[in-house]
């Protein structure tokens, strides 16, 4: 394992560790709301914390992207690390278990490593550009399904209802073509999913930078193709994906443009 992954995995686990020691404690945790129905926690932000300083000890030039801190600009803006320190917020404050942390790490705009760690099965994703990905130490693939029927997908809803219309055709468009559709409310843990084969395509939009930076890499390095919503590799900036296995992804994004 590369040791900007070893460091990157330390800062996951330390997040974890956070996470999971508050929660005999749910009913005194502060919680703010940053929009309608998008929150954070005091848990967000010191598994945030543990991260960046951990990071930070081996890394002191390296900047940051996180959910909560915003950018932080230090000497070396050409390696980022990309941070959710605890993807699926609403899920952890209702005591539903699907949620993770996620890290990435990009040097000059191209993601290179990335950890995705769920604090409660303790499942660790990992990946580096050209080495292929695992979990919990073992190689991954993504999966073989060919055809849509058959296929189990995930999708977001949308939070802005202007698009939920759109949203819902699309649903009626699969509905009786593949064998279900999902939404757990945790992005990178559903795309880290797809990537060990447990489902064969996501698709969502208005996605954030950390939402999908060390998944997409994850996917990519499992065998799987990740596009923007038009077909094309601009995800990151139109902040908005389809995920699938190279023999099913032509299907879901014709079917999604549909």
């Amino acid at each position: 394992m590369h040791s900007m992954v070893n460091i990157a995995v330390r800062a996951a686990r330390k997040a974890g560790d956070v996470i999971t020691r508050s929660l005999d404690k749910m009913g005194s945790i502060n919680v703010t709301k940053k929009g309608p129905n998008d929150f954070v926690t005091e848990v967000d932000k010191a598994a945030e914390e543990a991260i960046i300083y951990t990071i930070g000890k081996s890394y002191p030039d390296h900047s940051f992207l996180s959910e909560e801190a915003g950018e932080i600009i230090n000497k070396d803006p050409n390696s980022l690390w990309i941070i959710d320190p605890l993807d699926g917020t609403t899920n952890f404050i209702h005591g539903l278990p699907q949620y993770c942390v996620s890290i990435a790490f990009q040097k000059n705009g191209v993601i290179e490593h990335g950890v995705i760690y769920h604090p409660l099965t303790q499942d660790l994703f990992t990946a580096s550009r050209g080495q292929g990905a695992q979990l919990n130490g073992k190689r991954i693939r993504v999966s073989k399904q060919a055809k849509l029927e058959g296929a189990l997908i995930s999708a977001n809803l949308p939070r802005d209802a202007k698009y939920l219309d759109g949203y819902c055709n699309s649903m009626k468009e699969l509905h009786d073509k593949v064998a279900g559709v999902r939404r757990s409310g945790s992005t990178a843990l559903d795309l880290a999913y797809l990537a060990a084969g447990y489902i064969d395509a996501f698709w969502t939009t208005h996605l954030q930078p950390w939402d999908m930076a060390a998944a997409t890499l994850i996917i990519r390095e499992a065998g799987g193709a990740v596009t923007d919503l038009e077909g094309g590799v601009n995800f990151m900036e139109r902040r908005n994906l389809i995920a699938a296995n190279p023999k099913l992804i032509k299907s879901v994004i014709q079917l999604i443009r549909q």
